[in-house]
Formats: C-alpha cells, sequence, structure tokens
C-alpha cells in the first residue's frame, strides 16, 4: 500500500454539484450521462461537475463571491461547482451585483451564448463576472460529501459535492460534448434502474444517491446535511478469503461499507 501511495499521481482537485428540486412525491437531483469520449466515468450518469481550473483559485475573484470560504482551496471548489453548473447544464448560482435575489431564467437565458466560450477558455470567469456585473451565490451551495479518488487508481480527484436548490425558473440543460443526456430523477429510482442494469452509476455517485434518498425534500437533505459533518472518503481494497472488497469509512454515514468487488475474467 505505501509502495503504491509513493508512485500515486497527486489527485486533482474537482468539484460535483448536486442539484435539487421537489418532485411529485420526492426530491429529484438533476444527472447527466457523460460521453463515450470522455477519459473518465465515460457514459456513466453522474452529477455535474469536474476538476478545478487555474482560475478557481484566483484571489482576484474574491470581490466576486458571495458567502465563499474562507479556506482557499475550498473557496476554489465552491467556484468550481457554480462555474461546472454553468458551463455543464446552464444553471447559474449568481446574482446581480447588489441584489439579494439569484438572476432570474430571463437574465440566465440571456447568457446561455458565454457557456461553450467559458467551457473552451475563451472567455474567463472573472471576465464574464465582471462584464455581466454579476457575483456568484457561494453561500447557496451546502458542503455534502468529500471524495479521494484511491492511490491505485491512474486518474485520481480530490472531490467535494455540494447541494444547491435549482432557482424554479431556470432550465437545466446539458452541454451536448461533454454530457450527451440529462434526466431529473429521484435518487430512490436511480438507485434502481443501477440495479437493474438500465444505468452505468459509478461507486462514489451510487453511495451518495442512496443516503440522498433518505430525504424526501431539498430542504430536508439540505438541513440534514447542515447539522452532520462531512468526513472525507478514500477507499481501500482488502484482499478476504472470498475476494476483493472496496472498502470506505462507516463514520462517513453510508448505507454501505464495503462492496465484494466482481471477479477479473482470464483472458
Amino acid at each position: 500500500m505505501s509502495d503504491v501511495s509513493a508512485t500515486a499521481p497527486a489527485p486533482k482537485p474537482a468539484a460535483t454539484i448536486l442539484l435539487l428540486r421537489q418532485g411529485t412525491s420526492d426530491l429529484e437531483v438533476f444527472m447527466v450521462v457523460r460521453n463515450h469520449q470522455i477519459d473518465f466515468a465515460s457514459g456513466a450518469l453522474v452529477f455535474p461537475g469536474g476538476k478545478a481550473d487555474p482560475q478557481d483559485f484566483a484571489e482576484d475573484l474574491i470581490p466576486y463571491l458571495e458567502g465563499a470560504n474562507t479556506d482557499a482551496d475550498t473557496r476554489a471548489a465552491q467556484v468550481s461547482a457554480i462555474r461546472e453548473a454553468f458551463e455543464e447544464c446552464g444553471i447559474l448560482l449568481a446574482r446581480e451585483k447588489g441584489s439579494n435575489s439569484i438572476i432570474t431564467g430571463q437574465r440566465l437565458a440571456s447568457l446561455q451564448e458565454f457557456r461553450e466560450p467559458m467551457n473552451k477558455g475563451d472567455v474567463s470567469l472573472i471576465g464574464f463576472l465582471q462584464e455581466q456585473n454579476l457575483v456568484l451565490a457561494c453561500d447557496e451551495l451546502t458542503h455534502f460529501a468529500h471524495w479521494i479518488t484511491p492511490p491505485m487508481m491512474p486518474k485520481r480527484f480530490d472531490t467535494h459535492f455540494y447541494l444547491a436548490l435549482a432557482p424554479a425558473d431556470h432550465l437545466a440543460i446539458h452541454d451536448g460534448y461533454e454530457s450527451v443526456d440529462s434526466v431529473w430523477i429521484s435518487p430512490a429510482d436511480a438507485v434502481q434502474e443501477e440495479a437493474q442494469g438500465k444505468r452505468t452509476i459509478i461507486f462514489p455517485t451510487l453511495r451518495n444517491l442512496e443516503k440522498l434518498a433518505t430525504w424526501h425534500s431539498p430542504e430536508e437533505a439540505i438541513s440534514e446535511t447542515l447539522n452532520s459533518t462531512v468526513v472525507p472518503v478514500l477507499p481501500w481494497t482488502e484482499k478476504r478469503e472470498d475476494g476483493n472488497y472496496l472498502c470506505i469509512p462507516t463514520e462517513a454515514g453510508y448505507a454501505i461499507s464495503e462492496e465484494k468487488m466482481p471477479e477479473r475474467k482470464a483472458k
């Protein structure tokens, strides 16, 4: 284990956002299907998000943030979550400078043309905020989970998960290149569809969906999360008599803290 850790690539900072709304009977979360050409979780149903950009760490951004964490890395994760939500699904948790309200759906519609240029790096985040007189609403985010990819994986991420209420008049639309489909779905339905083989959902996403499924409204999920402690999760493997197991800390509060890994078929 120590040898693997010593040679493992350092995990890259990343952020994921769980946009919530009230469905007919239960809360729903916005999820996207990753493009098969993407090299991480291709084809899987995931929450919007991605690795942090260097610009997310810029101190010049601070005047354009409301309720941001004072820790530089945590602040960057909050910025990443909001930026990714805009680039990947068109929802923007931002306010006009001096306003107490999230921008309207009508205002958001006028900003859609910036999604692709921002994603490509042709437009900077700070330039966009300055030009549009906007501030990012970091105070709308609730820290939900923190997962770190194990050392044995070739690509590693240090990912913070955030809950946020989706503004009622913001239309969520997948971007068409990183994500090829999108859905508002109850967490319980997503878990069931994965069990039935209808969806591909990776281990961390599945555990977080199971936790989310224990609550019935976005407000309940956010309230309960605010009253809990986020325990960082760095999965590890254990070799046992009946096979290999993927394990996570029980104190992280997930329904499952270990799962038997499928046997590798001999070629």
